[in-house]
């Protein structure tokens, strides 16, 4: 639904005043696993891509506190910490976000993930799975300092003793993803144009071949849709990361507790 809502000059067909509206007409018109379309493929990276961010981040976070706030709590150090697993993170799953994307948009060419990532790599070259990957560290390092910084404050607030509490978490990490997602929802929508590379939007402003670049895409979207085509799909991208920040900080927070009770208990 994001990426659809945040195409530029859609289909006629494709147009949608809300994401109810959207969902609904998906559905009735292309089938119900339509929006599911490219799932597999975030799915299969999401694994690899979110164990080496959640390991890279209590890594640094340990270290960089010891150095900035002698072992103590410090927003600073996990904002940095957060920001730099990022890179790790966003290694793994911006080519598998390019295949979902471009499997979600309407009247989409590709078949199949692998179908997709065949003429991908055939017709635009390897480069373009990585094309959108500085506008998504651009995004996603304030995206994600906004987000942990968000997190360990409504954490001092709610749950001040930092014990295991699965309420604490679950509401700390939708929190935290809702104010971080609507923060950097410009730059999502142009990382959406660059992955997409929606002709008809891109011929309407005389580009010809593909856009690439942030500065470019920014004024792309800003000759297209003025202002308010940056907050495009702001609702669709808040009530996607609500529950996905939430779920995965209660998973995560709940794996470290039964690990550390785990190591505690053997060593007794």
């Amino acid at each position: 639904l994001q990426t659809r809502m945040q195409s530029l000059q859609p289909d006629p067909k494709a147009q949608y005043r809300s994401v109810y509206e959207a969902l609904k007409k998906i559905v009735l018109t292309e089938g119900i696993w339509t929006p599911l379309r490219g799932i597999n493929v975030t799915m299969l990276g999401a694994g690899p891509a979110h164990a080496m961010y959640f390991a890279c981040y209590e890594k640094m976070k340990k270290s960089l506190s010891e150095v900035i706030q002698h072992g103590g709590n410090s927003h600073l150090a996990n904002g940095i910490a957060g920001s730099v697993a990022t890179l790790l993170h966003d290694a793994v799953m911006n080519p598998a976000e390019v295949v979902k994307q471009r499997m979600q948009m309407f009247n989409s060419p590709y078949k199949s993930v692998l179908s997709c990532i065949r003429t991908v790599q055939k017709t635009e070259g390897f480069g373009a799975f990585y094309r959108s990957y500085t506008t998504q560290l651009t995004m996603n390092i304030p995206f994600q300092a906004i987000h942990f910084i968000t997190y360990e404050f409504m954490q001092e607030q709610i749950n001040p003793h930092r014990e295991y509490n699965p309420r604490s978490h679950i509401v700390s990490g939708a929190v935290a993803g809702a104010v971080a997602a609507a923060a950097t929802t410009p730059l999502d929508v142009c990382k959406t144009l660059l992955n997409t590379q929606e002709n008809m939007a891109l011929s309407s402003v005389n580009i010809s071949g593909h856009l690439s670049g942030m500065l470019n895409a920014f004024k792309t979207v800003y000759q297209l849709g003025g202002v308010p085509g940056y907050f495009r799909g702001v609702q669709a991208r808040v009530i996607y990361q609500m529950p996905s920040t939430a779920i995965a900080w209660s998973v995560y927070e709940f794996f470290k507790y039964f690990l550390t009770k785990h190591k505690l208990e053997r060593r007794t």
